[in-house]
């Protein structure tokens, strides 16, 4: 059997190549020591088990008229958008749903994008430039992160919560073009953002003021039109909201809302829109569908709100630490990542699906177990679920009752710490 020659005298021996994701190996290893290994879960089509970690606040995801108007759209208008909104992806369903959302939450105009992460890109990048001032929330959601980054503006992050942090930031700015931006219901422990103070701190400084009220529109305001309808600033000419249709809506995607002209800005200049496909005609009819449910039935955004507030009551009741909620998101306290973990495992076990939060998506340290209140939810399945979470809470959990929750003498919300959703 032939075999090769011996290599010659002096010639460099071959070496292996140097593998270029070896560096990824050595990360995966890290996180697993560290216990903060993420994976995948695929869920079953059937509600097998009892859902408090979805954001589906209405449970309108798998209402008939929701799912009924998704299919219709399918048909009538294909699987997809075909292509971005400016060449084929705009239909008259994606018009129709924009005139609607505008309409419903007390705004001029209204662009649908994607996504609600493409929403809030969408509108820092083309609401700001180089030279300009953001001035962002230190808990916002990591969209809003990356958008500043993206935006390529001076961007300075404020203390959680605090318009008077903001108002000194663009008052050192002098005249240059601001724009402050904070979500409106912060997506770890549920507190809402002062959002009638930070707007007047806007206008007396010539800034603009931009809120995400992913989980505020569905739950809060009159009807469910949002957390700035609630704080008087629907249709404020300063101010500009980015929403998603994936959480009260049931459906995926998002939008921006604001003055005819912001809008305007946006289709001309933001790149999330100009090169993105357009969000798929089922999507958009689900949202549809959705929102004129809501509309006919203001009762779901309070029921969705007294959910939250059984839950809380009965957490605290049972000596559990949990953040009085402002909207449809109670934060309850765990004594470590390990437990927090182990504790969302046993409520699984148990037939319960809750949210995990812990470090490093909490910078402030605290491990949480996170639970998201829905409409839908009976007072028998509420009380299911907080035994359960009773049941499986781990040691060092029950008995701390108080801790964490005292309130902010600045917004009236419980202190938090920053941390984007996960």
């Amino acid at each position: 059997m032939p075999t090769e020659p011996p290599p010659v005298p002096g010639t460099p021996v071959p070496s292996t190549p140097p593998d270029p994701f070896g560096w990824i190996d050595d990360e995966a290893r890290r996180r697993e020591r560290s216990g903060l290994v993420r994976a995948l879960r695929p869920r079953d089509a059937g509600p097998a088990l009892l859902d408090l970690a979805s954001n589906d606040y209405l449970g309108l995801t798998r209402h008939p008229v929701t799912t009924g108007a998704a299919a219709d759209a399918a048909r009538r208008w294909g699987a997809g958008a075909t292509g971005s909104r400016l060449v084929t992806g705009s239909t008259a369903l994606h018009a129709e749903l924009e005139r609607e959302l505008a309409a419903f939450c007390g705004f001029e105009a209204a662009l649908v994008l994607s996504s609600g992460y493409a929403a809030n890109l969408a509108a820092l990048t083309a609401l700001t430039a180089r030279g300009s001032i953001v001035v962002s929330d230190a808990a916002n959601h990591a969209s809003i992160v990356d958008g500043c980054r993206l935006s390529r503006a001076e961007t300075v992050v404020v203390p959680h919560a605090d318009p008077e942090a903001v108002d000194k930031t663009l008052e050192a700015r002098g005249g240059s073009r601001a724009l402050a931006v904070s979500d409106s219901v912060f997506s770890v422990d549920g507190d809402a953002a002062p959002l009638a103070r930070l707007a007047e701190v806007c206008r007396t400084r010539g800034a603009a003021l931009l809120v995400d009220d992913a989980h505020g529109l569905g739950v809060l305001g009159d009807g469910g039109r949002g957390a700035v309808h609630a704080a008087g600033l629907a249709g404020d000419p300063g101010t500009v909201v980015t929403v998603t249709l994936s959480k009260s809506l049931g459906s995926q995607g998002g939008a921006v809302l604001g003055p005819a002209r912001v809008i305007d800005q946006l289709v001309n200049t933001a790149r999330s829109f100009i090169f993105d496909t357009g969000l798929a005609p089922a999507a958009v009819g689900a949202a549809l569908a959705s929102l004129r449910l809501l509309r006919e039935d203001p009762s779901l955004a309070v029921r969705a709100r007294e959910v939250a507030h059984a839950l809380h009551e009965g957490l605290t009741g049972a000596g559990l630490s949990a953040v009085r909620p402002d909207a449809a998101v109670v934060s309850v306290r765990a004594p470590s990542p390990d437990a927090a973990v182990r504790w969302a495992a046993d409520c699984r076990a148990a037939g319960l699906v809750v949210g995990c939060f812990r470090p490093p998506s909490v910078p402030d340290g605290i491990s949480r177990i996170r639970l998201t209140a829905r409409a839908d939810l009976t007072d028998e399945q509420v009380a299911a679920a907080l035994a359960t979470i009773v049941a499986t809470a781990p040691a060092g959990a029950l008995g701390r009752a108080g801790r964490g929750t005292r309130t902010s003498p600045s917004t009236g919300v419980p202190p938090r710490s920053p941390g984007p959703e996960t």
